[in-house]
């Protein structure tokens, strides 16, 4: 059953002033707002030009892409002045937000240059002195965010566990020896892997200079939110940040990714 998901990114940004197109529109125009919301299904939303981002297919690596699957992106943008955010939308006719084997997690991302220059950097993440900045959504962070609980019956609630050795009685009077041996059994928590785990954000900050080179950036600035509904039998997802940028936005139930190489511009001064 299709569904629609929205996705909110919130990134600071430097001053903007933005102005509003008409719709359709061939470029991402911001447009200026008192107030940035993570809502997004709020209002301010309703007077925003849209613009329809076609997807191309990801067929030159492995995993190839061969058929598209999401066919386009509906992009929105707003700006305080501060801060910028954008919403995206596509149709999508599942939620698939359970990690696991074969599963891949419905996402998307914003990519936007580290500084504003005449000659934006190459959309494939960049290039050696003109870096990128990268908001990554997923939604199975947000329903971890949402309350979804961080234990194996979340994801197998058929599992059985005869005894972890963190739940031993004598452990239960001692918090600290308690964490330290849970640890044991997470090695990818122990080892620092940032894709394991509780998490306070839907949305990862990444930085890049080229293919290969991506890595966490040394501040988290952006927030975000996703959301599904259900509407006249469609999916859609939002999310939101800066200037240019490529989405990433396959159906992950397709067991597919890909990316748009062709950069989208917006209006400043």
């Amino acid at each position: 059953m299709r569904s629609i998901i929205f996705v909110i990114i919130l990134a600071i940004t430097f001053s903007l002033s933005c102005h509003k197109a008409q719709v359709p529109t061939t470029e991402v125009n911001v447009v200026q707002v008192k107030d940035i919301t993570l809502d997004p299904a709020a209002a301010v939303w309703n007077d925003v030009s849209l613009h329809t981002s076609k997807m191309i297919l990801q067929d030159l690596v492995d995993p190839r892409l061969m058929e598209a699957s999401t066919a386009e992106v509906n992009v929105k943008a707003i700006t305080n002045g501060s801060e910028i955010a954008f919403r995206l939308e596509w149709i999508d006719e599942t939620q698939s937000d359970m990690p696991g084997p074969k599963h891949f997690i419905d996402g998307c991302a914003v990519q936007l240059p580290a500084k504003i220059d005449p000659n934006i950097p190459a959309p494939q993440m960049g290039e050696v002195g003109k870096n990128v900045e990268i908001s990554f959504w997923r939604a199975d962070w947000q329903a971890i965010v949402e309350g979804r609980a961080d234990n194996i019956n979340a994801l197998y609630p058929n599992a059985t566990v005869d005894h972890y050795p963190s739940e031993a009685k004598p452990l239960e009077s001692d918090p600290k020896a308690q964490a330290e041996a849970a640890l044991r059994y997470a090695p990818a928590r122990a080892l620092g892997n940032r894709r394991a785990g509780p998490r306070d954000q839907p949305v990862e900050d990444l930085i890049a200079e080229g293919p290969s080179t991506l890595s966490p950036a040394p501040n988290s600035i952006s927030k975000g939110k996703g959301m599904a509904r259900k509407k006249d039998g469609q999916s859609l997802s939002q999310g939101h940040r800066r200037l240019a940028f490529p989405p990433a936005l396959p159906p992950r139930s397709h067991l597919r990714s890909g990316k748009v190489r062709t950069p989208k511009l917006v209006h400043e001064k």
